[in-house]
């Protein structure tokens, strides 16, 4: 493979999942783990990816960031505007990050009177200005990479506490492997905000449908529903239908 080729899978890659690890990409490009650590600096260097230890995120995942940074935009923007309809008047809401949620929270009517409590910072500082919503956020070690809090005092905090609805981003979704994700230590916090909320609703670009990372979150069965930027008709839907999911 080219090294334009290489870069163009990279970029796709980092963009689609968020983040990706250097020892991935040299096994799904069947290359040195040195060529890619090249790769990843050139395009660090250009401004396309944002280069960390053992491997790159997004620019639209990094912050700061700017919001002409982030991957599939207008996608986001309809799965957030999907979301919102599921919260009603007086709900304990809890979120991941993530730039679909931080689409959502800006979206919120400022008429809505909910308490959404939050891993992420950016999340929680989304909704500082809004005039009716009660913010917590849920602190702990910040992780740097992903910009939420994570860590057993914060697994600990959701033992504790119980949330209507739980709105949850994903690195990848499969009706086989349910949701997965790559980074073991948001694996473990997102099992106890699942564990925690009466109902889970998944939001996922159609890019990541049928897309598998190492680490399983939960099952397809533990999903009540699933919010994509497609029509819930579309043939794509077909296999998550079958599993009885709530589609929008």
């Amino acid at each position: 493979m080219l090294k334009k080729e290489r870069h163009s899978h990279i970029i796709k890659q980092v963009n689609l999942h968020n983040k990706v690890l250097s020892s991935d990409l040299a096994i799904e490009l069947n290359v040195s783990e040195d060529t890619i650590r090249r790769d990843l600096n050139e395009l660090d260097d250009s401004g396309q990816i944002v280069k960390v230890h053992g491997g790159a995120l997004s620019r639209s995942y990094h912050y700061p960031f700017q919001r002409n940074d982030i991957y599939a935009a207008d996608a986001k923007k309809g799965i957030a505007r999907k979301a919102i309809n599921l919260i009603k008047e007086g709900m304990v809401v809890l979120t991941g990050g993530g730039t679909t949620i931080i689409e959502m929270v800006t979206m919120l009517p400022k008429e809505l009177s909910v308490t959404i409590y939050t891993i992420s910072p950016p999340v929680a500082l989304q909704l500082a200005d809004h005039p009716l919503i009660k913010v917590v956020l849920i602190g702990g070690e910040l992780s740097k990479d992903s910009q939420v809090c994570g860590g057993s005092q914060v697994v600990s905090y959701l033992n504790e506490v119980k949330f209507d609805i739980c709105f949850l981003g994903t690195n990848g979704i499969s009706c086989n492997e349910g949701v997965t994700d790559s980074d073991m230590d948001i694996v473990q916090v997102k099992k106890a905000m699942i564990k925690a909320s009466k109902r889970l609703v998944i939001m996922c670009i159609a890019e990541k449908l049928n897309s598998v990372q190492r680490m399983r979150v939960c099952e397809l069965q533990q999903i009540n529903s699933l919010i994509t930027d497609l029509d819930p008709a579309d043939n794509i839907l077909q296999a998550y239908r079958k599993q009885r999911l709530q589609l929008y």
